[in-house]
Parts: structure tokens; sequence; C-alpha cells
């Protein structure tokens, strides 16, 4: 196990900023917005001697709204997972009573605490760090968390109060990324939370609760995972303020950057256009995808019933994928929805061998022979495999740009059922190759004039 670091603080201090320095990132989302983190990020430590988790956790010690409740339980948990926390505080505002009550509440618990004062460029640190002596939580350190200044002399403070451990050294961070994705309020987080056993995202019935995207190291039957929960999105004429239109940046590249995309949509309103054009984006992307209907439980049989018509009218174009009647709130259905996680991900990868590839390709042939086009019959010869994630299948031949778009996705659902290709798309790209014998009869015939002229020439 990793050493852990905790970023805790006020609203706005810049724990956000100090998250993607020491990660080497842009996980987290960062705004001049108070609030903006509501859930605790996760991510490895690249700054420092040793390989380190760190979390950046929501603001603490100014909750008005209920929302901002539970995001200081968040934060109050990641100091319980944590070995060492690291305190951040305003160098610009200066000391504030919220920072005064929360060095007491840190000065209670038995782990170690680093003091950090933030926003520190142009002031010299004995100034920027005087009156945060007053907290009693020892030395403060000022840094730039912008900048970069100070961070790995904190880093190597903190990592000093934990011994290392067998194996630090070896850590990699592997699993499976997986997004999940979906309009506002569909129950994203509660999903994951349902997954991870305990309360890790914030969840209400706030719609646009999550901003940002979310990592979360998760395990189960030997199998490591990084859940990713992600903003809801919206429709564009609808994403106003810049903190949303920054959530959908962070949303999209979470699903460039997963590994397979659960789609997940509120069953009690059907299948929208906008969850129609969510799941667009991740198949442009070209990632495994299992669908989820959530709230199947409470559902009365005519809305089952028009919801799993509305899914073959509407998702067509995700025939690929399985889908799965859940209930996130009482988790229904959630064990197998992660199963289908699994498959989808070893579809993706599925290596197949060029001489099995061509088997099948002269196989399907066999059994719907190519169409003639324009009294030309297209010649397919042999495939092999271009890539994975999604699998991509070069097929060559002569004339194959020819090739008509139905006989395409005959091809298609063809290896798909041959190979077990099922939650994954599956691209197909026909390379033509030249004719050795295009020109030849030109050519002959050129020489055979000029044997003639000889001919005649010699005749005479």
């Amino acid at each position: 196990m990793l050493p852990v670091i905790a970023l805790l603080g006020r609203p706005n201090v810049g724990k956000s900023t100090l998250f993607n320095q020491l990660t080497g990132t842009r996980n987290a989302l960062v705004a001049d917005t108070p609030g903006l983190t509501r859930d605790r990020q996760y991510g490895i430590g690249r700054v420092g001697s040793r390989p380190y988790i760190v979390i950046d956790t929501g603001g603490i010690g100014e909750a008005e709204l209920p929302v901002e409740a539970l995001m200081e339980q968040q934060s109050f948990k990641a100091r319980e997972e944590a070995d060492v926390a690291i305190f951040v505080v305003d160098g610009r505002q200066g000391l504030t009573p919220a920072d005064e009550q929360l060095a007491r509440a840190f000065r209670k618990q038995s782990k170690p605490v680093i003091l950090a004062v933030n926003k520190a460029e142009g002031q010299s640190p004995a100034a920027v760090t005087a009156e945060f002596h007053a907290l009693a939580m020892g030395e403060p350190r000022a840094i730039s968390a912008s900048l970069g200044r100070g961070i790995k002399p904190l880093v190597e403070e903190a990592l000093s109060h934990v011994p290392e451990r067998e194996g630090e050294q070896d850590y990699t961070e592997n699993g499976i990324r997986v997004a999940v994705i979906g309009r506002p309020n569909v129950g994203k987080s509660t999903l994951i939370n349902r997954w991870l056993g305990e309360d890790r995202m914030v969840a209400s019935d706030q719609p646009g609760t999550t901003r940002d995207a979310v990592r979360v190291p998760f395990s189960r039957d030997g199998q490591d995972y990084v859940l990713v929960d992600t903003a809801g999105v919206r429709r564009r004429a609808r994403v106003h303020e810049h903190i949303e239109k920054l959530s959908v940046v962070k949303t999209l590249q979470a699903i460039e950057d997963a590994n397979v995309v659960v789609a997940l949509v509120d069953g009690s309103e059907g299948i929208t256009d906008q969850d129609a054009s969510i799941m667009g984006l991740a198949l442009e992307a070209g990632r495994a995808m299992v669908v989820a209907v959530n709230k199947w439980d409470g559902l009365e049989p005519d809305r089952r019933e028009r919801t799993k018509v509305e899914l073959d009218l509407k998702l067509p174009f995700l025939s690929f994928a399985r889908t799965h009647f859940v209930s996130a709130m009482h988790g229904t259905g959630v064990g197998e929805l992660l199963q289908s996680v699994n498959d989808a991900w070893q579809a993706a990868n599925r290596d197949m061998p060029t001489p099995v590839l061509t088997r099948a390709l002269e196989d399907a042939i066999s059994r719907h022979s190519l169409p003639m086009v324009r009294s030309h019959r297209i010649k397919l010869r042999y495939a092999h495999q271009g890539g994975k994630n999604p699998p991509l299948i070069v097929i060559h031949g002569n004339q194959t740009e020819r090739t008509p778009k139905a006989y395409r996705r005959y091809l298609e659902n063809y290896f798909r059922k041959t190979f077990d290709l099922e939650g994954t798309p599956v691209q197909i790209e026909f390379r033509s190759t030249d004719n050795p014998f295009k020109g030849r009869r030109n050519k002959l015939t050129d020489r055979q004039i000029q044997k003639r002229k000889r001919l005649k020439k010699h005749n005479k």
C-alpha cells in the first residue's frame, strides 16, 4: 500500500491546483470559484522521492447548503483514509476564523498535519507565513501551487511521517478505466457508490452535483478498476455557465481516456435524444460500452415496455452493447453490470491472428458472396488485425473501395460473432492492392507495334 496524502482546507485555497501539480495531470477541475470540488479525487503523486496516493477534497469549514455539508463529509472521510494531511490555507487572504476552527479540529487528531500557506508568490516566505504560526500546526511552509514553488520540500516533509513500505517503488497504476456517463441526475454517483460499498461520491437529488470527472481506484474479485464519475452532459443550448462548460470538457476527456464506458439512462424518463447524443460521443471515440437503464425497480410494466421499445428505436447503433436494467439505489443488477464491463474490455483487446482472420473472411464470403459492382467482382484476399480497443480489422484486396455499406455491416457482424466481440465497436478498413498487370496490355501492344514496324521495314 502506498502512502496516502490528503489535501484539506477551506474552499478556493488552491487544493485542486496543488493536486494537479503533485500528480502531473489536469485531472482536477480548476477555476476561481469556491466549492468547485465536491468529491474525493484520487491520483498518484509524481513529485517527491517516493510514489504515493494523493486525495483532493472539497472545501470544509464554510458549509451553508445541504450539498456543501455532504462535501465536508467526503473531506473528513479522506482525512481518515490518509496517513498524513496537508492543510492548505490562502496566503493572500490571510488567517480566517474558519482556518482557526479547522486547526483546532486537526490538532485533536493523532495523524500528522503539514501546514501549507498557498499563493505565496510575490511575497517573502517569512511575511506570508507569520500570522499562521498562531494555528499551532508546526512551521508553516510557503508554497505556490500555480507556479510549482515549494512543492517538493512540502511533499518530502509529509512523506517523512510515513515509513517506507515494501514494494512501493515497483507500484504502477493498473486497472480497467471505467467512465460512467449520462445526463444530469440519472444516478451516476449513486451507481459508483453502490459498486464501492460506501458513499464515496456526493449523491444528491440536485442536478449537477458532480462537476468534475472524479477518478476512484477500486478492486473486486482480483480485478483492478479506476472508476470515473463524470458530470452530467446537457444539450449545448442549456450549457451557459463557464464551470459547466469546463465540466463537459472533462467528461469528454474522461470518455477519451476510458477503456470501457457505462452509459446510464433514467428508465423513468425513457430514452431521450440527449441520451443518444451522449452515447454517440462514446461510440465516435471507439470505446467499448455497456448500457444501463437505472431506476428500473420503481417502473410500472407499461413504462418498462415503452423503454425497451425506445432502446431499439433510438439506439440501433449500440446493438453491439449489452443492456442491463438496474437499480443503483437498491443494488439490483449492479453486479452483473460490472461483469459486462469485464467482458467488453476483454473483447476490445482480443487477439485475432492473421490466418484465423483470413479463414473467417473466406468463410464469410462463401456464405454470402460479394455483389457485382459495374460488371466487376470485388476481390477480398486476406485480413489482419490493425489495432485494439477498438478492434481494427484490415482487409486487403482489389477494388475494395467499392464494397457496399451493407456488405461492410455484414462482415462486421460476422467477425463480431466469430470472435465474440460483444460490447465493443468493430472497425473495418479496406485496402486495395495495385494490380501488377495493370497497363501490361498496352505495353505489350506497343512492343508488338514496334516489332511489326521492324518486320515491315525488313520485308521492304
